[in-house]
């Protein structure tokens, strides 16, 4: 886990997906469904944005992105 907390909001897909990595890293992108990446989302240090605002869209490509980083 990262020293520094970074703030974290919606739309930085990429910074989400690296704070799941390293808060959830026994945890695959795939096998998590798009209601529970939501709470997870919203428990990680850092996470500012209202939870309101999140779109399956936005969970989707979050979800990419994590399963990008974790696959390369």
């Amino acid at each position: 886990m990262k020293d520094i907390e970074q703030e974290l909001y919606w739309d930085s897909a990429y910074a989400i997906a690296l704070a799941l990595i390293d808060h959830f890293p026994d945890r695959n992108p795939e096998d998590v469904g798009l209601i529970e990446l939501s709470e997870m989302i919203k428990h990680l240090p850092g996470f500012m944005d209202d939870s309101r605002l999140a779109t399956e869209r936005i969970l989707l490509d979050i979800q990419i992105s994590w399963y990008e980083e974790m696959n390369s």
